[in-house]
């Protein structure tokens, strides 16, 4: 059985076909009932580390969304640079899959951090990048600081709409000149009366064009720049926030990405998550559930990469023998399987550690650093083997090749995570004086 953390509720969502959704959503009061594991598992509940029958039985079930509700529409959507969020969202969030280790009593399933694990790696089966980005902050970049410390009513207002996929959110701390130096944002909130008056600008918002409400980084005083910031609940439809632009990228086209200002947006004190000026402790740690979150989402992809790289180097000759028959190449191949393996098992090592309640971020950190890395080898390495093919818009690995790449700048990038492994293995030089 996996670990469950202390005072959570012992039920599952069990999903079922449905004419409207595909799915719906049910809890059950005994989280040992189900004994279904799908067919087409890679491992079985005997040989999984963290994962029991429930595990599986949620995973096959969102695998049958991204069948029918999904992945018949991604070329379109990726055509297009943005999926309709709030109807997707809206049929995850029917089947319980956006708020899975959230608190029932706000829509959530009340589960472990494992099943976000699970639910992340079975996204991956969506055929970019872009769509389960989108779906991960909802889930576990825009929301966790607001479960664990938000208010009764900013959870209602918030929380509970974003689980049950009725409001979109999406999570504002990047700026211009501030990535992932987060402790140097410049957006201000002046607090006047029971007010506070935001102004100042964000980039990089994912969902930031459809969304209702944003997980705002702002600076509340003059304090040190550890101490100074808050996280704030911000409606998106309030007088003064003005959405730029939609940002052209490379990869990720499917997720629509903001520019979003702020001026002199009057938002109410209440909407404070937590305590003030503890935005950047409560930021800090939403990236370790970020981070997890989108080494799983990798993972699966990268294997079906390689699985798809293999099928068709098995098919396509050269000099009269299949490419996959050249000991460069399934040698190769073999190396990166391997390397993915030795990443799942040391995401599925933070994963139990953190469950039960240790602090994993150089874990995380190490996790994100490798499959940032290991994602840009795979993505060129595989590519390669699909000759033309794999330098047009047609197949899977070229998606991946330029989707991935924002692995190791989102959410940290690869510099930051090693700056954070050096202050756990205290090898950082001490600053001059």
């Amino acid at each position: 059985m996996a670990v469950r953390a202390a005072g959570q509720i012992a039920g599952i969502c069990h999903l079922y076909r449905s004419s409207s959704l595909g799915g719906f959503r049910t809890l059950s009061q005994n989280v040992s009932s189900s004994k279904h594991t799908p067919s087409n598992a890679p491992e079985t509940t005997v040989d999984h580390l963290i994962y029991t029958p429930e595990h599986f039985a949620l995973k096959e079930s969102i695998k049958k969304i991204i069948d029918q509700e999904i992945n018949p529409h991604v070329d379109q959507w990726e055509a297009e640079g943005k999926f309709p969020a709030h109807r997707i969202f809206k049929i995850l969030g029917n089947a319980g899959i956006l708020g899975v280790n959230k608190p029932v009593e706000y829509g959530g399933l009340g589960l472990d951090f494992s099943y976000s694990v699970a639910v992340s790696e079975e996204l991956g089966n969506i055929r970019c990048g872009g769509i389960p980005m989108a779906i991960g902050v909802q889930t576990d970049m825009a929301t966790p600081a607001l479960a664990r410390f938000g208010s009764h009513e900013l959870k209602t207002e918030f929380l509970l709409p974003s689980i049950l996929g009725d409001k979109v959110a999406c999570l504002g701390v990047s700026e211009v000149g501030a990535g992932s130096d987060v402790s140097s944002i410049m957006t201000k909130a002046v607090r006047q009366g029971d007010e506070y008056v935001i102004n100042g600008g964000k980039m990089w918002t994912t969902n930031g064009t459809q969304a209702d409400w944003m997980c705002l980084l702002a600076n509340t005083s003059d304090g040190p720049p550890h101490r100074n910031k808050s996280l704030i609940c911000l409606p998106m439809d309030l007088p003064g926030v003005h959405i730029a632009r939609q940002i052209d990228k490379m990869g990720m086209r499917s997720s629509d990405t903001a520019e979003v200002f702020f001026d002199d947006v009057r938002v109410p004190s209440k909407n404070v998550i937590g305590k003030e000026g503890m935005g950047f402790t409560y930021q800090m740690l939403q990236f370790q559930e970020e981070r997890l979150w989108a080494v799983a989402n990798t993972l699966t992809t990268m294997d079906i990469v390689i699985q798809e790289t293999i099928d068709y180097t098995r098919q396509r000759k050269i000099f009269k023998m299949p490419v996959l028959h050249h000991q460069t190449v399934h040698f190769r191949l073999a190396e990166l399987q391997t390397e993915v393996e030795l990443l799942r098992s040391l995401l599925h090592r933070a994963t139990a550690l953190f469950i039960k309640g240790n602090d994993v971020t150089k874990l995380a950190s190490m996790a994100k650093l490798k499959a940032g890395r290991l994602a840009r080898e795979l993505g060129d390495s595989c590519l390669q083997y699909w000759g033309g093919m794999g330098f047009t818009n047609d197949v899977l690995v070229s998606r991946f090749y330029r989707d991935s790449r924002l692995i190791s700048i989102g959410g940290g990038a690869d510099e930051v995570m090693l700056g954070i492994i050096c202050k756990y293995m205290d090898t950082l030089p001490n600053p001059p004086r």
